[in-house]
């Protein structure tokens, strides 16, 4: 809790949320235009189960459902979540991975304004780990929605078939296969780039990139995170692009691709989980984005955001003890 004097906010929690979701809205259709109609299905699959779940816990812990649900924080967990994960996959992983975020990361810990830990970072991390294989399956550009429903409902088409790599996942299994003779300048060539980034993707950062604009113009979110974060991985990318351009990506192939923008507006600025001071807010948005770029780079995940995210969550306590500005009306801050 940040040291007063606090400043009350006319708008209400529905009110923030609302806007979170109009500003997602972009994203979401140029994911449709680019890679077809099945994210509408995981959305609303998500959604539904994230009322549902939030309406139970609420029963259980004895709270008034229709005002806790009103503020519609359950549907941007849910939205975030479907958004995250392959809008190809099976309509079980969307529920588990919900029940997860709204049932175990939330609730389990207080409900809203109590969790510790980012909600659809928690499910897309238990998703990623329990089931690694369907969580790397991706729509290629271009497949029809009947495709995409068959394999959301549990049909038998062959997924190789029918699947592409993401580009990092694409630039990871290139320069690992192809061992001391790999360079990215080839790699970036194959079917899964686009001009700058992903074929695609881009259109669909571009999406959230407008969405997020539209939340710091409203001052839904302050400037501190998505700047920290996109600035981080922005010179990170290219300090190791100037050493070795022939093994590591560009900047701007980096904040194209994967969920960069989704991170750097709507995942580090969840206000509940992230750090609360400015200084802080620049610290945990560019821890995050820097381990995300580590994970990309070095580690066995293609993109490492969720991770990053999470181990950033737990250094929040320390990082707002150590940032906290001088109390109102002195000149140190109080220890």
């Amino acid at each position: 809790m940040s040291h007063s004097p606090y400043l009350r906010d006319s708008r209400s929690v529905r009110q923030i949320m609302l806007h979170v979701l109009a500003a997602l809205l972009p994203g979401i259709a140029a994911y449709v235009w680019q890679f077809g109609a099945g994210i509408l299905l995981q959305l609303l699959l998500a959604s539904l189960t994230a009322v549902a779940a939030e309406a139970a816990m609420l029963k259980l812990r004895g709270k008034p459902i229709g005002l806790y649900l009103g503020d519609l924080s359950a549907i941007v967990t849910a939205w975030l979540i479907a958004l995250s994960l392959p809008p190809i996959g099976p309509w079980w992983m969307i529920v588990v991975a919900t029940l997860c975020a709204i049932v175990v990361a939330k609730h389990l810990y207080g409900g809203l304004g109590q969790n510790p830990f980012n909600p659809a970072m928690v499910a897309f991390c238990v998703m990623i780990v329990a089931f690694p294989s369907l969580m790397s399956q991706w729509p290629a550009a271009g497949l029809d929605l009947s495709q995409q429903l068959d394999l959301i409902l549990g049909g038998s088409r062959p997924l190789d078939a029918i699947t592409a790599a993401t580009p990092l996942d694409a630039l990871r299994t290139g320069l690992r296969t192809g061992g001391a003779d790999a360079r990215v300048a080839e790699i970036v060539q194959g079917p899964a780039f686009g001009l700058i980034g992903g074929s695609g993707w881009e259109w669909v950062a571009a999406g959230f990139a407008l969405g997020g604009i539209h939340l710091l113009w409203q001052r839904i979110i302050s400037w501190h995170l998505p700047a920290a974060f996109l600035l981080t991985m922005a010179l990170t990318a290219l300090l190791l692009w100037g050493m070795h351009p022939e093994r590591f990506a560009s900047p701007l192939l980096h904040l194209a691709s994967g969920g960069t923008l989704l991170a750097a507006f709507f995942i580090v600025t969840d206000p509940v989980s992230g750090a609360t001071t400015p200084k802080g807010k620049l610290v945990f948005a560019g821890g995050a984005a820097f381990i995300a770029y580590m994970i990309r780079s070095f580690g066995n995940y293609p993109d490492g955001i969720a991770f990053a995210v999470l181990l950033m969550n737990i250094c929040v306590p320390l990082i707002d003890m150590y940032t906290q500005p001088a109390v109102f009306g002195h000149k140190r801050r109080s220890s």
